[in-house]
């Protein structure tokens, strides 16, 4: 049996098939500006040493700034946070309003009232394709005030009922 090709839309739309949180990664890019990038590829990796993932896109406008980054913050959204979703998803729109962030302990901005920020170190970058794989030790929880998750399923934002 040989590898059948798979078209970049149809993985894109089967993948849609599967739910995700929507989160923002803050960091501050190689001029000190707070920056933000929308993702939905947070994954848990360890407990000990408490280890997460992320990918950022090869042909992102602030893969240089990620791939540097010593220091970043993983904010999980909150389905009253849909707009910063889209405002930090778009190329060219990634500098960081102030009333969107403040300073955490480690440095990196974090974003009020998500469900939680991840303050995190880079401890690995892993090629994967059209992505680079990020591997961050959190070093510091920011638990926001409740609420509910913003989720992401079949090209549309959803949330719980």
């Amino acid at each position: 049996m040989s590898d059948r090709a798979i078209e970049s839309r149809q993985l894109r739309d089967a993948l849609g098939l599967f739910a995700t949180g929507v989160c923002l990664v803050a960091t501050h890019d190689s001029g000190g500006e707070p920056c933000a990038v929308t993702v939905n590829s947070l994954s848990s990796v360890s407990l000990e040493p408490p280890l997460v993932l992320w990918s950022v896109q090869k042909d992102s406008d602030l893969y240089s700034v990620y791939r540097n980054a010593s220091r970043y913050s993983i904010a999980v959204l909150n389905d009253q946070q849909q707009e910063h979703s889209i405002r930090y998803s778009q190329k060219g729109s990634h500098k960081l309003l102030p009333e969107h962030f403040s300073v955490g302990e480690s440095g990196a901005p974090v974003i009020p009232d998500a469900l939680v920020n991840f303050e995190c170190s880079l401890m690995e970058a892993i090629d994967g394709g059209d992505h680079t794989i990020l591997v961050g030790k959190v070093i510091n929880l920011l638990n926001g005030p409740g609420g509910k998750p913003l989720l992401y399923f079949g090209g549309n934002y959803r949330a719980l009922p």
